[in-house]
């Protein structure tokens, strides 16, 4: 098969197969294997590069072999959205394999996912978490255990994976895929031992995340189980890709697989166009608010991750190893609306050497920090135009305060806690407080998760740092949910409000601080409330009723913003409390009491009784 192997390079653009030419016998008895780069599949009277596709093809994906196997017709078009290489296999030696155990296991599953994208998904569970969805304890095996043991204990459990503990929380998992792949197809005895051929370590998911961004999530990374753990670190479950397809959303995919096939920035920018139509359909389709949200903030990270993909194929002297893209803000949070911007972090391995211009034509010798940021500038640029503004304070992967090595960040982290204030009198040192709270917010969507190293330093406030941890919940407390203000502007006809700066930014750094109290840095702000319910400041009835409030203003705010986009105006988050009706003004109102009188409360316990937890 090898010897009959053709190997062919296309440029980004290129058609790989073109079926409505004359002669396509040949096409309708091969079968292609995607090398390396991507490859889109399109109906067969798609013409535009900006269409949405079929299917997205990585490397190791095959495709064709429908027709090969049915003798019809080849009813696709298939194009490279990048440079790739693409290799062909003659129909005589493939077919055959397909009638062996693992390629019937390979159409079994091929007809399985085409039902799926066919029948389309049911968008009514969207809002449930994952947590919801576990309906049985996880299957573990220790190290060391056989192959055949871990098989024949999957089978005892009726599971279709174990997992195997690690050091630490980490865990590593072996599946039923993995034994077909990793063990029969590549001829590995069953008395090997387990962790040669598991996943190590297995990606992982909270308990709290809405079921279908963690099914985006999987789609994209290739995988079929999903370790649930708690906000501590402890595993509840197992979710697989079958359990969330009915939490997953049709519209979302649409704009998902536009995103991947776009091989320029300006396919991104058609791409991002489908954005805000997205919003508006998921709600007033009856998609909760929180659902909402997160499936934007999703569907924001894929658009960030092709526009880094996007300007790093076009500079091949960048180096592409040991550099991680990190969003800040609400987008990381998983809370982003319409008007969201985009925060950035850029950080990279300390070895990582200067890029290397030799090739390329007037090549400009440069630093390493340089080329980053320069690819940064050109990745928000691209983001600009695809509907994503950047962060209009310059909270930006472009700029040297947040753009530096693991290394640096892990110093620089050490150097807010010492001085959260900065250096008085020069505006140009980082305030701590600032910057921390931009960082420990940050969440890696491009590259290794491990050189974020900023969230780590934060762990351990109450035992380590216990007059930082003081000072975040003074910060917290500054900015208070503005009560007295909002009953002036009840009193006057077309009055406004800022629903963010007024009332959403004080439950968000409460909860930042709460999560910090008890070693959680980086999540979302319901998952930060209820770690820290019971911390010896927060009371269950004050994470109750924040956390309900939460929900009630990210609703007001997404109507508010849909409305806005709907009349063609820029989403925003200010109102104009004359257009809310009663029970909205109403509901703000008592909403905006509820937060005052937490903020109170807290600050009353850190002046009488002091931060013990």
């Amino acid at each position: 098969m090898a010897e009959a192997a053709v190997e062919a390079e296309y440029a980004g653009g290129a058609w790989v197969l073109d079926p409505p030419r004359t002669d396509v016998s040949a096409d309708a008895d091969t079968v292609w294997v995607v090398l390396t780069g991507r490859v889109v599949i399109t109906h067969p009277d798609a013409t535009s590069p900006t269409e949405v596709p079929i299917d997205t093809i990585g490397p190791g994906g095959v495709f064709g072999f429908s027709a090969l196997l049915s003798g019809g017709a080849v009813e696709f078009r298939a194009r490279a959205t990048e440079p790739s290489i693409v290799i062909r296999l003659p129909g005589e030696l493939i077919r055959p394999l397909f009638a062996t155990p693992t390629g019937l296991a390979f159409l079994a599953d091929a007809v399985t996912s085409a039902s799926t994208r066919r029948g389309g998904p049911v968008e009514g569970s969207a809002g449930r978490t994952v947590g919801e969805l576990l309906s049985a304890p996880a299957v573990f095996v220790p190290v060391g255990t056989t192959v055949r043991d871990a098989v024949r204990h999957m089978t005892d459990q009726g599971s279709s994976y174990v997992l195997v503990p690690l050091r630490g929380s980490r865990h590593g998992i072996f599946t039923d895929r993995d034994l077909r792949i990793r063990v029969v197809a590549a001829g590995i005895g069953v008395d090997t031992p387990i962790e040669r051929v598991m996943t190590s370590p297995a990606e992982t998911v909270t308990a709290d995340r809405l079921a279908g961004t963690v099914l985006m999530d999987m789609l994209e990374l290739g995988l079929r189980h999903m370790p649930v753990v708690s906000s501590r670190g402890e595993v509840l479950g197992v979710v697989e890709d079958s359990d969330l397809h009915a939490a997953s959303t049709r519209r979302s995919f649409v704009v998902r697989r536009a995103v991947a096939s776009a091989s320029s920035s300006a396919e991104l920018a058609d791409a991002g166009k489908l954005v805000p139509r997205l919003v508006v359909d998921l709600f007033r389709g009856g998609t909760d608010a929180t659902a909402v949200s997160a499936i934007l903030s999703v569907v924001v990270d894929s658009l960030v991750r092709r526009a880094v993909e996007i300007e790093w194929s076009a500079r091949p002297e960048v180096p592409r190893d040991h550099f991680a893209w990190i969003t800040l803000g609400s987008v990381a949070r998983r809370e982003a609306m319409p008007s969201s911007d985009v925060d950035s972090a850029l950080t990279w391995a300390d070895a990582t050497a200067d890029p290397d211009a030799r090739g390329q034509s007037n090549a400009v010798p440069r630093t390493r920090d340089e080329a980053l940021m320069d690819l940064a500038a050109r990745v928000h640029a691209g983001l600009d135009g695809a509907g994503l503004p950047s962060d209009t304070n310059g909270a930006v992967a472009s700029s040297p305060r947040f753009a530096r090595s693991a290394g640096q960040w892990e110093s620089a982290a050490a150097h807010w806690l010492s001085n959260p204030f900065g250096e008085r009198g020069n505006p140009a040192k980082d305030s701590g407080l600032i910057m921390s709270s931009l960082m420990i917010d940050g969440r890696v969507v491009w590259g290794p998760k491990e050189l974020h190293t900023v969230p780590e330093a934060y762990r351990r406030l109450l035992v380590d740092h216990p007059d930082a941890l003081r000072l975040q919940l003074r910060d917290a407390l500054a900015g208070r949910a503005r009560l007295r203000s909002l009953r002036d502007v009840l009193a006057r006809r077309g009055g406004t409000f800022d629903l963010k700066a007024h009332a959403l930014t004080p439950i968000v750094n409460l909860a930042r601080w709460g999560g910090l109290s008890v070693g959680m840095a980086s999540a979302s702000t319901p998952a930060r409330l209820a770690a820290a319910s019971g911390n010896g400041m927060l009371s269950e009835g004050d994470v109750s009723t924040l956390t309900e409030v939460f929900a009630l203003l990210q609703r007001l705010r997404l109507s508010h913003q849909i409305d806005q986009i709907s009349a063609g105006h820029r989403p925003g988050d200010v109102l104009i409390m004359a257009d809310l009706t009663p029970l909205e003004r109403s509901l703000l109102t008592d909403g905006v009491r509820e937060i005052a009188a937490v903020q109170r409360r807290v600050g009353y316990l850190a002046a009488n009784v002091g931060v013990h937890r």
